[in-house]
């Protein structure tokens, strides 16, 4: 059985708990020997105040001057070093005659020691070997009321004493140096957990390859996908999202996205439309949650304009097959009705009836093929005829349609755009009693005019204003690709799109032609 790497959160527990034994030994050594240095200055500091406090009382030079200077000196002596806990106060003349010690046998033979540096009027300290052993000693000079050094006085605390004091206090230095581990321990223990729990219990390795198949997807997949968290900047940004929505390279905030997804509200949203120059996307926005809390949102775009297009062309080939349908249907009832005129002995009538219809689709043929220089538009708007009356919807093309069409609007791109504005016209006036749309296409030196007028409700500017920025439709259902196509056309030729509500419900798109008179 292999076995299972460790985890991100046990190396670095691991890590951290050699890290704090390292520290947290060294700054125990480092204690120590920094409590040893503050003691020896502490007792250096001790045993000079000491020395200096006997040699500056004014009965020390008056007692030093007597007959017998250890009768009055020795008792005072030993009842301060009682007191202050030094090892041991020698009160000496210059010639380093002791008149004090705590060793009552050594009174009266010289001090061992240096002694210079106080006959020169200095009061100094020394580590020294003397009679106790190894000491920290202060040694000051004792004058008398004219200045002239009568004697010296030695304090000192030997090394034992000072090791001893030391020793003492090791435990505690000990303990806080355990208590700090142990509670760093715990600290990085429960911070382990907490990291285990953010990395699934996975090991360095694991949480890499995991990154690079994240990665690799984010970057493969087809659709657009940008994570906001609670801040302006996406979090991620796949490069389907860049190239469909146009963003370049770096940070992307909501600001940089088209005008209709900056101001997503908060939620979900499923499929809903949205329109660049040059794309119809459809959105779809999930927020993030985590243990009750949102964390930010992601939004998924797909594209759905060349499938717009091909729908388009296939909903237009489909009206044309339904049209063909309708006539044929339509031709045949009528050529019952001739010929059955004539069998009753009536051809003139019979002439007459056929005839008169001719003549009416005919022209309206021999009008359009006249008038409109596309053909693609001008078998359009036939097949709109047909397929209106068909809905019960007369559909009228205005005299004044007439199209040169030298401008830059491709055929393609006219279809699409006259279509939809058609069948949303068919479909908004069977809202009315008499359902009627009427329809005007022209163009001139300066710019494209197509003109759909029905009797429907029509739209206010507050809905024609939605429907620039997404998709719209009134119809129950609908996504409304429709409008939203035909403001795509519209906004890709820096055009036009207005509505208003006059004879009936106009609706009105300008494209300027890019040429001059």
């Amino acid at each position: 059985m292999a076995k299972r790497p460790t985890s991100v959160a046990g190396q670095v527990l691991v890590l951290q708990l050699v890290v704090m034994a390292v520290v947290v030994l060294a700054g125990g050594v480092l204690t120590i020997f920094n409590e040893r240095s503050n003691s020896d200055d502490a007792t250096r500091r001790e045993v000079v105040a000491v020395a200096a406090s006997i040699a500056n009382e004014p009965s020390t030079p008056v007692a030093i001057a007597s007959a017998n200077p250890t009768t009055s000196l020795q008792p005072e002596t030993e009842r301060i070093r009682k007191v202050t806990g030094v090892d041991f106060i020698v009160v000496m003349a210059p010639d380093r005659t002791r008149f004090t010690h705590t060793t009552v046998d050594l009174i009266g033979k010289p001090f061992s020691g240096n002694i210079d540096r106080a006959l020169a009027g200095e009061t100094f300290t020394e580590t020294y070997v003397g009679s106790l052993g190894p000491s920290i000693r202060s040694v000051t000079p004792v004058t008398d009321d004219g200045g002239q050094i009568v004697g010296l006085v030695s304090a000192g605390v030997t090394r034992a004493k000072i090791s001893d004091q030391f020793v003492s206090g090791l435990p505690l230095i000990i303990g806080v140096v355990i208590a700090a581990f142990i509670v760093a321990t715990i600290g990085s223990v429960l911070l382990s957990r907490r990291l285990r729990r953010q990395t699934l219990g996975m090991a360095p390795a694991q949480l890499r390859t995991m990154y690079e198949h994240h990665d690799a997807v984010l970057h493969s997949i087809s659709e657009g996908l940008l994570v906001f968290g609670k801040g302006g900047a996406a979090e991620i940004v796949n490069d389907e999202a860049r190239r469909l929505l146009d963003l370049p390279d770096g940070a992307v905030r909501r600001e940089d996205l088209p005008e209709s997804l900056q101001h997503l509200e908060p939620g979900s949203l499923n499929g809903e439309l949205h329109l660049t120059d040059t794309r119809v996307l459809v959105v779809n926005q999930d927020p993030v949650m985590w243990e009750g809390r949102r964390l930010g949102d992601v939004l998924t775009i797909r594209d759905r304009t060349e499938l717009q297009g091909v729908m388009g062309e296939l909903d237009s080939i489909r009206s044309f097959a339904e049209s063909l349908r309708s006539q044929a249907h339509e031709s045949a009832n009528r050529l019952h009705t001739v010929i059955t005129m004539v069998e009753l002995g009536r051809p003139n009538e019979a002439v007459e009836f056929a005839t008169a219809d001719l003549e009416l689709s005919q022209h309206l043929i021999d009008r359009l093929m006249g008038s409109v220089n596309e053909p693609a538009l001008a078998a359009l708007l036939l097949g709109k005829v047909s397929q209106a009356a068909e809905q019960g919807v007369e559909l009228t093309i205005t005299e004044d349609t007439a199209l040169d069409h030298a401008g830059i609007v491709t055929a393609r791109e006219l279809v699409t755009l006259v279509g939809n504005l058609i069948d949303n016209a068919i479909d908004a006036s069977k809202e009315s009693e008499q359902p009627w749309v009427e329809v005007t296409v022209r163009d001139s030196s300066s710019e494209l005019v197509v003109r759909v007028s029905d009797s429907g409700p029509g739209m206010d500017a507050e809905i024609l204003k939605t429907a620039l920025t997404r998709g719209y439709s009134t119809k129950a259902g609908s996504r409304g690709l429709g409008l939203a196509l035909v403001t795509q056309v519209v906004s890709r030729y820096r055009g036009t799109l207005s509505s208003e509500i006059t004879y009936g419900s106009v609706l009105t798109a300008k494209i300027p032609t890019g040429h001059s008179s």
